[in-house]
């Protein structure tokens, strides 16, 4: 089973990725502690794109192809933003108080949290970051 969503770099369109998100969990019949965390880690890894990716503005595309294969979800974020990977970003200190911590980070290091695996390549000028958790 394989789903496609493609979405503007607008943060208007996180809104969109959600309500998909909740269709495709009553048909792929996942949880809802499931549901409620693939939401959060779509929200955080595509605002990410969304703010950071393209800083000389424009229209680009967003693609989100996510697979249920073998009881493994599978999620695939491409963009055609500038090179980014989020999985060399250092492991925040969470012992820090919060006014004492760099900004960012925090973000990815939930998604880590969430996922099993997270790994990030560059292919024909994109982004592509993979996302995969077993159920």
């Amino acid at each position: 089973m394989e789903e496609k969503i493609v979405i503007n770099n607008q943060v208007e369109e996180l809104n969109s990725i959600a309500a998909r998100i909740e269709e495709l969990a009553e048909v792929w019949e996942l949880s809802m502690p499931l549901t409620m965390n693939i939401n959060l880690v779509l929200e955080e890894s595509v605002s990410n794109i969304i703010f950071y990716a393209f800083p000389e503005g424009g229209k680009h595309l967003i693609e989100i192809i996510l697979s249920l294969i073998n009881q493994e979800l599978t999620i695939v974020i491409k963009d055609d933003g500038i090179p980014f990977d989020p999985t060399a970003k250092e492991q925040p200190d969470t012992n820090l108080p919060a006014d004492e911590r760099p900004i960012g980070g925090l973000g990815i290091f939930l998604v880590k949290k969430i996922m099993d695996i997270v790994s990030y390549t560059r292919e024909e000028n994109k982004n592509i970051l993979t996302l995969k958790k077993k159920l």
